[in-house]
């Protein structure tokens, strides 16, 4: 199996606004590789999320590139009011259009890194069909629309179908994203499946004082690179 970098993107859906430029400084100096943003239209998912007046002051503060998580009904028809940048990740629900190719296909041209993100419901065969499109599976641990719940249990014998999918089918180019409920042990498991990119939310790393998310980081980074 292909080894890819472990990297941590911080969920900015649980970050303290109050204090929102101190703790991008702390992400940027713990090198955190991304800012998971969660965009949601109260269709799709049944709530409302960050969006792009909140990205686009996000961009202002920071050069941390944005890790989309789309959760948004049709997503191809408003990839341009996002303000997609080449080093972003801009990750699509399998669920939320009927053109699925179609969608990966009008993100091309926007440079970015394109990942397909699958609800724990969603059987991986699902995947097969896509897989020259996209560099990025996004593995949903919960099921989307909120933050702090419990990992669906299914879902981490779920992270080893896909990585045995990726090996089938020889696409070990593509990395797995995971998202939801991403504790310390949750963490050390997935990494050693072969998930490359880890969400962090209030399991891990928005817990505690602000104080502490530096020493948070620390330990993610512990876990998911025994």
């Amino acid at each position: 199996m292909q080894s890819h970098k472990k990297e941590i993107s911080a969920s900015m859906m649980c970050s303290d606004l109050i204090n929102l430029k101190e703790t991008l400084k702390i992400f940027e100096d713990e090198g955190v590789e991304h800012l998971h943003i969660d965009v949601m239209d109260g269709t799709f998912v049944p709530n409302f999320g960050l969006g792009v007046d909140y990205i686009r002051s996000l961009r202002e503060l920071t050069d941390i590139p944005m890790d989309l998580h789309l959760m948004i009904k049709d997503p191809e028809y408003k990839f341009q009011w996002v303000g997609i940048k080449e080093n972003d990740i801009v990750s699509v629900h399998y669920e939320s259009t009927f053109q699925v190719q179609r969608a990966l296909d009008f993100l091309e041209p926007f440079g970015c890194k394109r990942f397909l993100a699958i609800n724990p419901a969603t059987p991986v065969y699902s995947l097969e069909e896509v897989l020259d499109y996209i560099d990025g599976i996004h593995l949903l641990m919960v099921n989307p629309g909120f933050a702090g719940q419990n990992i669906v249990p299914s879902t981490i014998k779920k992270a080893e179908k896909v990585m045995q999918l990726l090996k089938e089918k020889n696409h070990e180019d593509v990395i797995m994203e995971v998202d939801g409920n991403i504790t310390l042990e949750h963490a050390e498991v997935l990494s050693k499946i072969g998930a490359s990119i880890f969400v962090a939310g209030t399991s891990c790393l928005f817990t505690g004082d602000i104080k502490d998310y530096a020493k948070n980081l620390e330990n993610l980074r512990k876990a998911i690179n025994q």
